[in-house]
């Protein structure tokens, strides 16, 4: 199980605040392990806030993986995405980030995360990264 950053949590937080800040990616075990077979999440509500300017970034992440024994429990990887709302970081990093966090967590055959950031500025970026676990 593993987690981005995860900030202090205050008695004034409401308790949805005080799940994100407290959440990790909490896995359970694979229900068909050697069954070859294709989960997607899609979260289509993520932000997180340009290092640079400061201003809001939105997308929509696709999580696309094949699970060896672990499975991320849906509930879980809501609230890590939700954990990024505030921090300054870039498209780039924010994928990649993500893809590093759901592999440590549970060890995918192969994942593909993208990022599919809404325009702004007139620019639209889409970020692609994957991950394919080393056979002996």
């Amino acid at each position: 199980m593993t987690s981005s950053i995860q900030p202090e949590t205050q008695p004034d937080m409401k308790y949805g605040e005080r799940l994100i800040a407290e959440g990790e990616l909490i896995t359970f075990p694979n229900p068909r392990p050697g069954r070859r077979y294709t989960i997607a999440i899609t979260l289509p509500e993520f932000t997180c806030k340009c290092p640079f300017s400061g201003y809001p970034d939105f997308a929509t992440i696709h999580v696309t993986y094949v699970p060896d024994q672990k499975v991320v429990e849906l509930k879980a990887i809501k609230l890590y995405i939700n954990s990024y709302r505030d921090r300054y970081i870039s498209h780039e990093e924010s994928v990649n980030q993500i893809l590093d966090d759901i592999v440590a967590a549970c060890n995918p055959l192969e994942i593909t995360v993208k990022g599919d950031f809404t325009p702004r500025g007139n620019v639209h970026t889409v970020v692609e990264v994957t991950h394919q676990k080393e056979t002996i």
